[in-house]
């Protein structure tokens, strides 16, 4: 199969730049793939299953797959196996006759779990056990070159080690089997270069230590680095040598400046002539847990904003492909995350090619969940691991399984193989200095952030629906975000575990609470959460916290006062651009109009300073809707976007609300009062002062307390110049309510209200039935809906979705969500069956709720609370927990709301449109 330079590097054919052409015997490594190259490129191989969906049949299946995903066999997640359940696969192919004298190798990526080969009927060697790892055999001697030979391989799901079982098998997340990722030989000359371990650091100086094999006589190691060459003499037999040099100042690797090199590796015989040449690439990086103070890199501290990421498709399972590996990391980095962690074992390999190229810091992990492999089995894994991975710039640590399932007695093997000695963690627990406890609250968290250790927990903010991730990470980033010794952490998880089973007509499987985890959906959907970390999480913060409000704070003075938190970069080289814009009016369109922009340069603020981006607005700015400013990275990725409204909400009611001619008029029954003007008729009940009808329209029952009581004590009616009005006085939470009906068909309503103490709402209710609703349209803080403790991540801009009853993670896919919380509603078109219901607010900072989310099956403290009724107009909503901790536990944004000592005073305007 034909295969590009770019996938031989993901490949470990150790090439790209400084490889002659393929078919120069004397010193390329040359790669034949056997199964397609990924995910996206597959090949057809014949394959049986021996239980389960179609088990006894033969036929073909696409490789690299899982099988499940193709319809074999069962789809299992957790320990939820069935021993037994075996894939056989049969493939032929022809090698080519030019590979004479060569030594031969068959490569398995992986293959879950353990996998017996064999050539031309000859076992190829060992079974191999352990599903997530690259194993090899020399089949030089089973290979008929320049002829047809046939490869087979028997994969089984379960391993027939116990210890393999209970450190990939027994976790929570979904089991798969099959040989998902590429086959491929690789022919090498009999004396070569078998591998390369990098350790190039900060100070220039490089130092390789290079594996040889088959060197009969003596020669060299020569290495190139650019125009610098430097060698070492090797003598017959050899099977190690070590090439040193120094770089004058090289650029440097690091997530913000990913700066990569290439060396060259010639073998020479002992005349100098040229036997094997390999490249690797690299990058010039200096890596230090300070103890009881942080990680630093290039002795500079950084601070790890990351997630953990599983290697998953819905329809794919574990198979996955460079395309599929680069949408990740462009997503994790358009998060303003620095870093990722793999969970729960090592990814593919171009995903570290991509983290490398485009700055992520990575946690690269040897599988165990919860339990461990025995030392014996861990032990090759370990070495699998870190030799196919040691190269890469972006691993800064290695993970020595999760959540107590480490042996220990591996711990010391990572350094066998990594000349760079990095640090061995245990996730969930201390070790090497570094605390990475998982699922701590608030208050456990301002501990352990002032405590002996560097804290970094490698899993924190459980994602479950729509609690958890971004969702009280405003508080505990401030006391994770550098302070004391904090160096981070690590969101879970990036995205929605879902399957897409096959056998039950594509329905997506989340497997009730286990899998929907995700800041992502299953098909990487953008959730809220995303939006809210981007924010938290960007690079560039603004100095003034009243200016993360929706309008601007008393004194703006056309600059806008920011802190950099890069750790390596400089705000000049970042592009600042600002745009005064107009919003459509109500049922005219949507989004915004740029009347006036301009960009430039960042100010001169160095990592950890602050200053400010002094914005060249026209003279008459105050005349738009809004003013927004954006900020871009050096790279083009816009790491931050914030909108300001300068127009109040009074202005919109002057704009929207406008005067009419005509007439009013009343009518009284024994219990209710009708106003009616034009098309309008809306009717008072005099028992309770509520809203009980409009012509036309089902909204009612309202304005009833979203907490607290109301008893009538008094309702009057009578007419106000052009209008009419209904006045209902009370005793309890709910003081007078006003209704006013216009000449122009505008239903005025203002009311107050009292609250002593602390509650999760406090506003008033109305119902409508949400049958009849088609779609919203508003100004305010969107798209997203919010929680009290995950209000960053949403702008003002005129906003509009249709009506879904997506329950985020489950069901329903489609974001964002229609129901919710809305913040800073100026004002709302909502559609229906029934015509359009606009609402204009004619005060600031009032939340919009629209009905009531569904939610997963158990979703255990991931929940918000929710007033009755069905729309609410509100000035303060709830907090949502995490998968482990209800909301009062993650911080001072998460405790209900506390009521202000005076009356709230709200005015509304409704229009009812047929």
């Amino acid at each position: 199969m034909q295969i590009s330079r770019r996938h031989l590097l993901a490949l470990g054919a150790l090439s790209t730049a400084g490889i002659p052409p393929l078919g120069e015997p004397s010193r390329a490594t040359e790669t034949m793939v056997l199964t397609g190259t990924d995910a996206d490129h597959t090949v057809d191989w014949e394959f049986q299953v021996t239980q389960g969906r179609r088990a006894g049949e033969w036929t073909t299946i696409p490789t690299p797959s899982n099988w499940e995903c193709h319809g074999f066999g069962s789809y299992h997640y957790g320990s939820d196996l069935v021993p037994g359940e075996k894939g056989n696969y049969r493939h032929s192919f022809t090698p080519p006759a030019a590979w004479a004298g060569r030594r031969i190798f068959l490569v398995f990526e992986a293959a879950m779990t353990d996998t017996e080969v064999r050539v031309n009927g000859v076992s190829a060697g060992p079974v191999h056990r352990g599903g997530f790892y690259r194993f090899s055999y020399d089949v030089t001697a089973l290979i008929r070159l320049g002829q047809s030979n046939l490869l087979e391989a028997t994969v089984s799901k379960e391993s027939a080690d116990n210890s393999i079982n209970d450190a990939e098998r027994r976790g929570d997340y979904w089991n798969f089997g099959g040989i998902f990722r590429p086959v491929s030989l690789r022919a090498v000359p009999a004396a070569h270069i078998d591998r390369i371990a990098i350790d190039a650091r900060a100070d220039g100086t490089f130092t390789a230590d290079v594996l040889l094999a088959g060197l009969t006589s003596a020669g060299q190691v020569i290495g190139r680095i650019g125009g610098q060459t430097f060698t070492v003499a090797v003598s017959a037999g050899a099977t190690t040598a070590r090439l040193t040099t120094t770089v004058a100042d090289p650029p440097l690797w690091t997530a913000e400046t990913p700066n990569l090199h290439q060396v060259e590796v010639t073998l020479t015989d002992s005349a100098g002539g040229p036997l094997h040449v390999v490249t690797e690439r690299f990058g010039f990086r200096t890596v230090e847990v300070r103890p009881g103070d942080g990680i630093y890199v290039n002795g500079t501290r950084v601070v790890l904003k990351g997630a953990n990421r599983h290697t998953f498709w819905p329809t794919l399972g574990r198979a996955s492909s460079p395309r599929l590996a680069r949408q990740d990391v462009e997503l994790i980095k358009d998060m303003n995350m620095n870093a990722v962690r793999m969970s729960h074992y090592p990814p593919d390999a171009f995903f570290l090619d991509l983290c490398d190229e485009l700055g992520l810091y990575v946690l690269d992990e040897l599988a165990g969940w919860q339990k461990r492999y025995d030392e014996g089995a861990g032990a090759p894994l370990v070495a699998a691991t870190v030799t196919r991975d040691v190269n890469h710039p972006s691993i800064l640590f290695w993970d020595n399984g999760n959540e107590g399932g480490w042996n220990t007695a591996l711990d010391d093997d990572f350094a066998l193989y990594d000349p760079q000695k990095r640090k061995v963690l245990h996730p969930w627990t201390t070790f090497s200095g570094v605390d990475t406890s998982h699922y701590q609250t608030y208050a456990s968290t301002q501990s352990r952030a002032n405590g002996s250790n560097v804290y970094m927990p490698t899993e924190f903010l459980h994602g479950l629906y729509d609690g958890g991730a971004g969702a009280g990470l405003n508080d505990y980033w401030k006391l994770m975000g550098g302070s004391g010794r904090s160096a981070g952490g690590f969101i879970w998880s990036l995205v929605d575990e879902t399957v897409a089973r096959d056998d039950l007509g594509g329905t997506l499987d989340t497997f009730g609470n286990r899998a929907p985890d995700g800041i992502l959906g299953p098909y990487r959907e953008k959730e809220a959460s995303f939006y809210t970390i981007r924010d938290i999480w960007s690079p560039v913060q603004l100095s003034n916290p009243g200016y993360y409000a929706s309008t601007f704070p008393a004194g703006f003075d056309r600059t806008v006062k920011i802190q950099n938190r890069y750790a390596f970069t400089n705000l000049r080289r970042c592009t600042f651009t600002w745009q005064l814009v107009d919003f459509p009016r109500p049922g005219t369109g949507t989004g915004h109009q740029v009347t006036a922009q301009g960009s430039g340069p960042g100010p001169d603020i160095a990592p950890g300073g602050s200053g400010a981006v002094t914005l060249g607005l026209p003279a008459l700015w105050t005349n738009a809707d809004a003013l927004r400013l954006t900020a871009t990275d050096p790279t083009g990725r816009q790491i931050v976007d914030w909108a300001w409204r300068i127009k109040k909400a009074t202005d919109y009611v002057a704009l929207l609300v406008t005067p009419g001619s005509g007439s009013v008029t009343a009518t009284e029954t024994s219990s209710t009062v009708t106003m009616a003007a034009r098309t309008t008729r809306v009717t008072i009940s005099k028992t309770t002062g509520r809203l009980t009808g409009v012509t036309g329209f089902s909204l009612a029952n309202g304005p009833a307390p979203a907490g607290g009581t109301a008893a009538l004590t008094a309702l009057t009616h009578f007419r106000d110049g052009t209008g009419w009005v209904v006045r209902a006085d009370y005793t309890g939470d709910l003081a007078s309510v006003r209704w006013r009906l216009d000449a122009n068909g505008w239903l005025r309503l203002e009311y107050r209200y009292r609250r002593t103490g602390t509650f999760d709402h406090l506003g008033v209710n109305f119902d409508y039935p949400e049958s009849q609703v088609r779609s919203v349209t508003w100004l305010g803080d969107g798209p997203y809906r919010v929680y009290k403790n995950r209000l960053r991540g949403v702008t003002p801009d005129v906003w509009a979705k249709p009506y879904n009853n997506t329950a985020t993670g489950s069901s329903g896919f489609q974001y964002p969500e229609f129901k919710g919380y809305h913040a800073n509603t100026c004002w709302a078109r909502l559609t229906t069956t029934e015509g359009t219901i606009t609402v204009v607010a004619a005060e600031e900072n009032l939340f919009l709720r629209l009905f009531t989310p569904a939610t997963g099956p158990d979703p255990q403290t991931a929940t918000a609370t929710y007033p009755t009724g069905d729309i609410s107009f509100l000035d303060g909503i709830a907090a949502i927990g995490n998968k482990f901790h209800a909301a009062a536990a993650l911080g001072p944004e998460s405790q209900p709301n506390t009521a202000a000592s005076t009356d709230y005073h709200r005015t509304l305007y409704f229009k009812f449109d047929a």
